[in-house]
């Protein structure tokens, strides 16, 4: 009686294929039907993991490439997710991280992601009235949030997808995460009255985005409880270019001696309060506290010194990616949302 010859493995086999590889060339080598190639390939619920992960292998080894017009035609989709950001934001390290966590979000899934940007003399917008009248993504991610944002309420109006690095006076009927500014300010104010700061001058966030009135309040509710002198620098932003942040700090604490501390929010903005705190013949953490925020562990090499709270920007975008998947699968489903709360002791 012939014996039957044991059937290959895919994952331990070396593959090759003539031609452009096909969902029928995945079938053949895995064993499995075309329908269950395919919903293993879009990350389909029934499909378990261990069968999703032998076909992304076999698929990634022979270099199939679906057919964006196809994938189009069968269900109406793009497999795109659009990430809308300012050209204006701080490239060395929160845009950065925001867009290699939302990147690695979407691994393994079979979402792609495509960076629009805008810039500062453009209609914010214009991008994102883009995307959707012409379905160029099946979902956007969008940062610098303003309470009554106009992105978000076009959004919500077409009921397209859509996932926000901050929130919104709507944000009960949104996908979003944020990291709780407000709680940032306050830990700020009380660790420098701790170390007996009575004068704290704070480089806040443009004032039209959420975060930056959460993070006021925060300083100002704080200073006003902890009995220590609280002022918003107006001009500059933590936002605004290095040299114009230094030369307008230089002259503030020219102007007013009696300042001890100062709050940014940005790493390059922190930075330059350093430059200035150092023209201005003081030291860091003697004369003069720099406290900021970060999104990589990059202040205390500069000058170790600086007081820093981090913000988990790695966790944002990979939540923001599952958000937006979310709520292009299941729109009817409560929407995914995260406050990222610091506490006194984060390093």
């Amino acid at each position: 009686m012939p014996q039957s010859k044991a059937k290959p493995d895919p994952a331990a086999t070396p593959l090759r294929t003539e031609g452009k590889p096909t969902l029928k060339t995945i079938a053949r080598l895995s064993g499995l039907a075309v329908p269950t190639v395919s919903r293993a390939l879009n990350d389909a619920p029934d499909i378990g993991n261990e069968t999703k992960k032998l076909i992304r292998k076999i698929a990634n080894e022979i270099g199939y490439v679906p057919n964006r017009a196809g994938v189009r035609l069968r269900t109406g989709r793009t497999n795109v997710i659009s990430l809308v950001m300012s050209t204006e934001h701080d490239l060395m390290s929160h845009t950065a991280r925001l867009i290699a966590s939302v990147a690695s979000g979407l691994r393994d899934t079979p979402f792609h992601l495509v960076v629009t940007p805008f810039f500062p003399d453009q209609d914010p917008m214009e991008p994102v009235r883009y995307i959707v009248e012409t379905g160029s993504a099946d979902a956007v991610i969008m940062n610098q949030i303003q309470p009554n944002d106009p992105r978000v309420a076009y959004l919500m109006e077409r009921k397209f997808p859509f996932a926000t690095h901050g929130r919104t006076n709507w944000s009960d009927q949104h996908a979003y995460y944020d990291f709780d500014n407000n709680a940032f300010g306050s830990i700020a104010v009380k660790q420098l009255a701790a170390r007996g700061r009575k004068n704290i001058y704070v480089v806040a966030p443009p004032t039209g985005h959420s975060y930056a009135q959460h993070m006021i309040a925060g300083v100002l509710d704080t200073g006003a409880a902890e009995g220590v002198a609280v002022t918003i620098a107006d001009g500059v932003t933590s936002d605004t270019a290095s040299a114009e942040v230094v030369a307008a700090l230089r002259k503030t604490l020219q102007d007013h001696p009696e300042i001890d501390a100062v709050i940014t929010a940005s790493t390059s903005s922190a930075m330059a309060a350093v430059a200035a705190v150092e023209h201005h013949g003081a030291q860091v953490g003697k004369q003069i506290d720099v406290f900021s925020k970060e999104a990589m562990p990059f202040l205390k090499l500069f000058r170790a010194d600086i007081l820093t709270i981090s913000e988990q920007v790695n966790a944002a975008g990979d939540f923001l990616a599952k958000a937006a998947i979310q709520a292009i699968r299941k729109p009817d489903e409560t929407p995914m949302q995260a406050l990222e709360v610091p506490s006194d002791d984060n390093p």
